[in-house]
């Protein structure tokens, strides 16, 4: 493993934004990941970690410590009965093309969640999900190294505390653990779900029954006119979550705006989705600002439109969350991570 010093962050972002590191490596053994934690414990300085870059915003000053590059490689197999596949899968792999095989072998449980950018090792984190599936209802465990200690430790879905968008890896105690692998259950025989209401709106334009293959191909459409082209534009895509309100909250803001949908959760909780208060209360979709936008097709999505810095992008969100907190009393929560130090809080 060699480490790299001065190196610039923003190409391992799809983002296309950030400074530089002080230091930088990429990881492809386990033993290249202890080895950079010691580097880190010796130099007292701090890490962060980069896998596909798809969730992250990084400062325009950088990151004053090691960014370590997750890149290990290679998945597992094994049958567990005549439903159930369990494979291990390293963090580095890519997540996409992970679901594309899957799909491809016929088992069942992370079809809707094609299309989404990043590694394997970022899904539990975030506990990603799209169009009505989670990764969290597929994960069995998740192998993490303790950064502190140099130590190992499996995780089973229950320690990994999975709520929506977030797990035990993003509070400050879980933080200090950097995942090497999960071992997802998928299923031989499973029921598709197409319940999402662009899902099911799909199908029926379509007039075709859903098959593995058809509702993978039909996340891909309907993804690719929400959010722009990476090749084209940065984005790390969602940039807010979707905020779960009480229900008191939810009342007092459906009176606000008779239009609103509103999605229960719980019998005290209900979601609302961010992009209609961004789009229909505060009205930024498609709007920009110094190169950074909402993008036209998606309110939800924060845009690199050209040579944007960090503090824009930041700018931008903060103008959002203070607009519709402003008419809403709702507090919209970034779903980007952050990395570095912001001139903008």
């Amino acid at each position: 493993m060699r480490i790299e010093e001065h190196v610039a962050l923003a190409p391992y972002t799809t983002f296309k934004i950030g400074g530089s590191a002080d230091y930088f490596c990429n990881v492809r053994t386990k033993r290249d990941l202890e080895d950079a934690l010691a580097f880190c414990r010796k130099k007292s300085i701090p890490f962060s970690i980069v896998g596909g870059g798809s969730n992250l915003l990084i400062s325009d000053s950088g990151f004053r410590g090691l960014v370590i590059k997750i890149e290990l490689r290679g998945r597992l197999s094994r049958d567990i009965d005549t439903n159930f596949v369990e494979v291990s899968v390293a963090a580095g792999e890519n997540w996409d093309t992970f679901v594309e095989e899957a799909v491809l072998r016929g088992v069942y449980g992370i079809e809707n969640l094609s299309g989404i950018p990043g590694s394997v090792g970022g899904t539990p984190i975030q506990n990603v999900g799209a169009y009505g599936a989670e990764v969290a209802d597929v994960i069995v465990s998740v192998t993490a190294c303790n950064a502190e200690t140099g130590t190992w430790h499996r995780f089973t879905a229950d320690e990994c505390k999975f709520d929506y968008r977030t797990s035990y890896f993003k509070t400050l105690v879980g933080r200090k653990y950097i995942i090497s692998e999960v071992t997802f259950r998928l299923q031989k025989q499973g029921r598709l779900n197409t319940s999402y209401k662009d899902l099911t709106n799909y199908f029926i334009e379509h007039k075709e029954l859903p098959t593995l293959l058809s509702v993978r191909r039909a996340v891909l459409e309907i993804r690719s006119r929400k959010f722009p082209d990476l090749q084209t534009y940065g984005t790390a895509g969602s940039f807010f979550k979707n905020p779960i309100v009480s229900a008191s909250v939810a009342a007092r803001v459906c009176k606000l705006f008779p239009n609103i949908p509103l999605f229960s959760v719980s019998k005290n909780k209900t979601k609302i989705p961010a992009a209609w208060l961004i789009e229909h209360v505060g009205g930024f979709k498609g709007s920009t600002s110094r190169n950074v936008g909402s993008f036209q097709n998606q309110a939800l999505v924060v845009v690199n439109y050209g040579d944007a810095k960090a503090d824009d992008v930041m700018e931008f969100g903060n103008n959002i969350i203070n607009d519709i907190y402003a008419k809403t009393g709702i507090q919209l929560e970034r779903e980007v991570q952050l990395v570095g130090v912001f001139d903008v809080q």
